[in-house]
């Protein structure tokens, strides 16, 4: 079974909140491993796995601190075609640059030839909301899609 990968931007929490939770949805046979200071040079990327990101908006639709340095080597690889992904990201309607951080990292990932296995979610954190509730229902829709 493929590998599944948590990798988590937070500035506040949120994010590895999120993460957090997810995992404890997944059943306790699969590997699944979580980077909050996630480094391209720690995966095998000649190996089938999921990557679930995980990441709020910072500033002006920037990353999180924690991300930066994944988000570079990010930019300069050219082969993720054994990289399954979805992406959760969070940000606040109220601003412009809601949920770009998110939008950015999954037109990367599409870019460098992951494919996507689900729509992305979007959660506005102005609501009050649970946040990790929206992530579950997100998840539940298409998790079966990690068995393979």
């Amino acid at each position: 079974m493929k590998p599944i990968h948590f990798i988590v931007g937070t500035m506040l929490g949120s994010s590895e909140y999120i993460a957090d939770h997810l995992a404890t949805l997944i059943p306790d046979d699969r590997e699944i491993n979580q980077h909050l200071a996630p480094d391209l040079n720690d995966f095998d990327l000649t190996i089938p796995q999921t990557w679930i990101l995980c990441t709020s908006t910072h500033g002006a639709g920037d990353f999180p601190d924690n991300i930066l340095n994944f988000i570079d080597q990010l930019a300069i690889q050219t082969n993720l075609k054994h990289v399954d992904y979805a992406v959760c990201a969070l940000g606040d309607t109220n601003y412009d640059t809601f949920c770009q951080a998110g939008k950015t990292v999954d037109k990367m990932l599409k870019d460098r030839g992951a494919k996507k296995i689900t729509n992305s979610l979007n959660i506005d954190v102005s609501t009050g909301e649970i946040p990790e509730d929206h992530a579950q229902n997100w998840f539940e829709q298409w998790k079966d899609k990690l068995s393979s």
